[in-house]
């Protein structure tokens, strides 16, 4: 039987990070790595490197809604590729959720599809929880609660920020889910021997509410999630680079105006100044990252790509606010230039 782990946690929470330095890992070789990426237009692929054995497939849009086709799919897609010897023979496999996924329609499908179950067995959840914005998340956004409540391995990240507050997240995670071991990590890095061979997920041994959960999945076609109703997605794509400063000045705008309604944005970005390194952003909720930059281009597409997901959030009014930036910023540079001729 294949091992099939899942990967989920909040919009922001480290999921990817984590994800990107298991793989450098040669005991994560010939995994194969589902993502998938809220919106239609997903970045994440991007910033993950594999190994010759390993690949990625990628699965746009809700996963919480479309698990009984689109993840069940792809999973018997893929055994049927490993057995024509079309891809690598892999021997794992993790599938990273959306911030925004109910995980028990996924571990319903995953525990239950008799297809799968000749080839895959649920090896294990692993959730990961920001220890800056862990406990607010967790007070406003159900599928967080839910995301920490099926978890065998509870991942905090970011304990290395000021900000964190990893002493009260953990009281209110061991509340939640007394029985999953509490990992401290900064930068993704935990052994995958911590995080891996779980053994047959079962769900007696967790929140009672986790059994009703995934009871109900049995019982009725999951509906679409109401966090449709009231998020949305964009993304915002640029031909033309982008001045270094215009970055800072935006992520600060943004941190200003939108506040917690900004749930989650993340970029990659061709700068004026670097253009053979680009620059990646982050932001979750009120805290904004100082761009990281890359030594190279991971593809042949260079152009910016910004994702936003929100609410009550205009991609007119981002996009405006990115032009106003940059013109501003290129008018002081000309000026500087004038002044010293």
């Amino acid at each position: 039987m294949i091992p099939v782990s899942v990967i989920t946690g909040f919009l922001g929470s480290g999921k990817t990070t984590l994800l990107a330095r298991l793989l450098r890992d040669p005991a994560m070789a010939r995994t194969a790595v589902i993502i998938n990426e809220f919106g239609a237009v997903g970045l994440d692929h991007e910033l993950i490197e594999t190994s010759d054995e390993s690949f990625i497939e990628l699965s746009n849009g809700c996963l919480c809604c479309n698990v009984r086709s689109d993840l069940v799919l792809t999973l018997r897609d893929l055994a049927a590729r490993r057995a024509a010897g079309s891809v690598p023979r892999f021997e794992r496999v993790v599938v990273e959720t959306t911030g925004l996924a109910d995980p028990a329609p996924i571990l319903h499908a995953l525990m239950t599809d008799r297809s799968l179950n000749e080839v895959y067995a649920l090896d294990g959840v692993i959730t990961t929880v920001d220890a800056v914005t862990g406990l607010t998340t967790l007070d406003h956004h159900g599928e967080s609660l839910r995301q920490a409540a099926v978890a065998d391995r509870l991942i905090l990240t970011k304990t290395d920020v000021p900000e964190a507050d990893t002493a009260a997240l953990r009281t209110r995670l061991g509340q939640i889910n007394p029985g999953a071991p509490m990992l401290e990590v900064v930068a993704g890095a935990v052994p995958p021997a911590a995080l891996f061979d779980c053994g047959f997920y079962d769900p007696a041994g967790k929140h009672p509410d986790v059994q009703a959960w995934l009871a109900h999945e049995a019982h009725a076609a999951h509906e679409h999630s109401h966090h449709l109703d009231d998020i949305t997605s964009f993304c915002i794509v640029r031909d033309q680079p982008l001045h270094a400063v215009t970055l800072s000045l935006l992520l600060s705008a943004l941190a200003e105006n939108c506040g917690a309604d900004l749930l989650r944005m993340k970029g990659i970005v061709n700068v004026v100044e670097e253009p053979s390194c680009p620059a990646v952003i982050h932001g979750v909720q009120h805290v904004y990252h100082a761009p990281v930059w890359l030594p190279r281009w991971p593809s042949d597409d260079r152009r910016t790509r910004m994702v936003f997901i929100g609410r009550n959030l205009r991609q007119s009014w981002v996009e405006s606010l990115i032009d106003f930036i940059d013109a501003e910023v290129a008018d002081e540079i000309a000026r500087r230039e004038l002044a010293t001729h």
